[in-house]
């Protein structure tokens, strides 16, 4: 199983969200999501995981890495609605990564990030 993403663009951020499992054979769909999120949009990147139902640690570090990716080119990460079990494996030197609670919690947090102006999904994105 792989992963579903929708990226959302406003003024000043942007929201990454992932549908699916975060496993193995999803890093490489999910590490395009991080570069189209990279070539689009300014501002910090929230990583709605609201729809996630679960992540392998080589998910996890997958997250970690996109962290420093977006910090190379002058970005940050935030991450809203972890999984269940609340587990993020650290990687190491990373940049700090902001976790919300949920979506709404992360959103609150950027007030002032204006409303919401353009999004791509993958094809088999969720639509309820």
């Amino acid at each position: 199983m792989t992963i579903e993403w929708r990226y959302t663009v406003q003024q000043d951020l942007g929201v990454l969200s992932l549908a699916g499992f975060l496993g193995a054979d999803a890093v490489g769909r999910f590490t395009g999501a991080v570069g189209w999120a990279v070539a689009r949009g300014t501002g910090p990147v929230v990583l709605d995981l609201t729809r996630l139902r679960g992540w392998s640690v080589g998910g996890q570090l997958a997250v970690a890495e996109a962290a420093l990716r977006l910090r190379a080119a002058g970005r940050a990460l935030e991450l809203a609605a972890i999984p269940a079990d609340g587990s993020l494996v650290p990687a190491g030197e990373g940049p700090p990564v902001p976790v919300h609670r949920d979506l709404a919690a992360a959103l609150a947090a950027h007030r002032d990030a204006g409303a919401e102006q353009r999004a791509w999904r993958s094809d088999a994105w969720p639509t309820t």
